[in-house]
């Protein structure tokens, strides 16, 4: 069917990216990341949606809910997060910019922030998503949109006090 090795070098850094969006801490989202690729190769004969993508992230945001569950707690974000970028004025304000980003999306609930993520960053489309997150494809298209525009809302808001 597939060889494990292809299967985590093509997805690892998908899942990863996913899972640190979800929980915003780095030391979890490898936790999830290589707990992930365990449970997809210990049930690899059950793959139960279309693309195998979108079988590790559903495994992934699976995994991140049980922790959630688990300890009750989210995790603050680390402000040492490295964003390369070609000056150091520009990687200050690239930084500060996603923090500001992950910060209102630590405050979305966990289901519009997981559809939101699997469509922008991850490129699913709607009818995946909604499969992966159990709701409906019109609900998964509100709930990418509401994001949207509170995030456009949030960062036109800071610019106008810039």
């Amino acid at each position: 069917m597939f060889d494990f090795q292809d299967l985590y070098k093509t997805y690892v850094p998908d899942v990863y990216r996913f899972a640190y969006w979800l929980c915003g801490d780095t030391v979890d989202a490898e936790d999830i990341t290589s707990e992930t690729f365990l449970r997809a190769w210990k049930h690899r004969e059950r793959i139960r949606t279309e693309t195998m993508k979108a079988y590790l992230l559903s495994i992934a945001r699976n995994l991140y809910l049980e922790r959630l569950r688990k300890h009750k707690l989210h995790a603050e974000l680390s402000d040492g997060l490295p964003d390369p970028g070609p000056s150091l004025d520009k990687r200050y304000e690239d930084r500060d910019e996603l923090l500001r980003i992950q910060k209102v999306l630590q405050q979305i609930n966990e289901v519009d922030r997981a559809a939101f993520i699997l469509r922008v960053q991850h490129e699913l489309p709607y009818a995946e998503i909604a499969r992966v997150l159990q709701i409906s494809l019109s609900s998964v298209k509100v709930k990418v949109h509401r994001v949207r525009l509170k995030l456009t809302g949030v960062v036109a808001n800071e610019e106008a006090y810039s």
